[in-house]
C-alpha cells in the first residue's frame, strides 16, 4: 500500500521505522527533492502534505510525503476527509504518504475507516513496565535480530536494567555485540553487568518499596526518578499495574484459588511460573491493603491530570501508600 499509519508512544521504534521507509523508497541522491517532513498542526498543513503527495518524483526513486503528529484519526472536518479519498485515489504510483501520530486510531471515525481502506496500519507503541514476560520477549527478539546470544540470566539483568527503553535496548546490545564477536558461547549476566549500567531506581523497584512499607526508601527512589525526567503519570501507571496485580493475586488466594494458571489467566499474565514468585511478594498483605493503595493511587493519577504539582503530590501519595500497608 502507497499509505502507511504509524501510531504508539514508542518514539524510537517509529523513527526507526521513518527511516527504514526513506531507505526503501527514496534515493539519497534525490532525497531533498522528493522528502517532505510536515507537522500537521491543522488542516491547511494536511492539505499542504497531501499536495505534495500528489506531485511526481524527481529524478531517480519515489517520492515520500511524512504528515507528523496529526489528529485526523481522531477528528476530521469533512472537507479534509473528501481531500483524503481523492488524494489517496490520485496517488502516482512512485508516491507515498506517511502519517504519524501518538494516537490511537479512534475506529469510530470516518477517517479511521478511509485509513483502514487505504493504508497499512501499525502500532508502536511502549510495553507497560510491570509486563516482564512481554520486554522479556522483547529483548530475545532484538538480539536474535542482531545474531546475539544472551543466557537467561543476561536477559533477566537486560531487563531489570533497561526496562521498556527500546531506544537503550538497542545502543546496549549494539554494545556487547562487539563484545561477543567472535564468541560462541552464551553472554551471561556475568559478562555483561560491568557493561550495562543497571539502574537500581525504577518504577517496579519503587512499588516493591512502598509494599514493604519503606518509606524513606521510596522517597528517595521517586526523586531518583524525577531528577531522570520520568514522568509523574508513567510513574503512577506502572504503580497501579503492579498494585492491580498484586491485588488480583490476592483476591484468587482468597477466594481459594490454587491452580497457578487460572491465577495467571485471572491476573493476565502470560507466564504462569510467574504466579509462584508474586505470592511471595503478596504474603503479609490482604486484599484490602491492596484495594486501599489502588484508590490512593486513582486520586494521584486526578491529581496529577489536573495540574497539581507533580513532586508535592508524588511525595505525599508514596507516604500514604506506605502507610497503607501497615494499617
Amino acid at each position: 500500500m502507497p499509505v502507511y499509519f504509524y501510531w504508539g508512544d514508542d518514539d524510537y521504534q517509529i523513527s526507526q521505522a521513518v527511516k527504514k521507509l526513506i531507505d526503501t523508497h527514496v534515493d539519497p541522491m534525490w532525497l531533498d527533492f522528493n522528502y517532505a517532513k510536515i507537522n500537521a498542526t491543522g488542516d491547511l498543513e494536511v492539505m499542504n502534505g497531501l499536495n505534495q503527495a500528489v506531485t511526481s518524483p524527481f529524478g531517480m526513486g519515489s517520492r515520500l510525503t511524512w504528515i507528523a503528529d496529526t489528529a485526523i484519526a481522531q477528528r476530521c472536518t469533512e472537507s479534509l476527509l473528501s481531500e483524503l479519498e481523492r488524494t489517496f485515489n490520485h496517488l502516482p504510483i512512485d508516491s507515498y504518504i506517511l502519517f504519524t501520530s501518538s494516537n490511537k486510531p479512534d475506529g469510530r471515525a470516518k477517517s479511521t475507516k478511509l485509513l483502514q481502506k487505504y493504508s497499512q496500519i501499525l502500532e508502536f507503541s511502549l510495553i507497560p513496565p510491570w509486563k516482564t514476560d512481554a520486554i522479556v520477549q522483547l529483548v530475545k527478539q532484538a538480539a536474535v535480530e542482531i545474531d546475539l546470544k544472551i543466557a537467561s540470566d543476561g536477559i533477566d539483568l537486560l531487563v531489570d536494567a533497561i526496562g521498556n527503553d527500546t531506544r537503550r535496548l538497542t545502543m546496549e546490545l549494539q554494545k556487547l555485540q562487539l563484545l561477543h564477536y567472535g564468541k560462541t558461547k552464551p553472554l551471561t549476566a556475568k559478562e555483561i553487568a560491568p557493561l550495562v549500567q543497571v539502574s537500581a531506581h525504577n518504577s517496579l523497584q519503587l512499588a516493591s518499596s512502598i509494599r514493604a512499607a519503606n518509606t524513606s526508601q521510596a522517597l528517595s527512589l521517586i526523586a531518583e526518578l524525577l531528577r531522570n525526567n520520568e514522568v509523574g503519570l508513567r510513574i503512577c501507571a506502572t504503580l497501579v499495574g503492579q498494585f492491580r496485580t498484586w491485588l488480583w493475586i490476592k483476591l484468587m488466594q482468597e477466594s481459594g484459588e490454587r491452580d497457578d494458571k487460572a491465577i495467571a489467566d485471572a491476573a493476565e499474565i502470560g507466564n504462569p511460573k510467574r504466579i509462584y514468585f508474586l505470592k511471595q511478594e503478596v504474603q503479609g498483605l490482604n486484599s484490602q491493603k491492596l484495594m486501599r493503595s489502588l484508590s490512593i493511587l486513582l486520586r494521584l493519577e486526578a491529581d496529577l491530570k489536573h495540574g497539581k504539582d507533580e513532586t508535592a503530590t508524588l511525595q505525599t501519595a508514596i507516604i500514604e501508600l506506605c502507610q497503607a500497608m501497615t494499617k
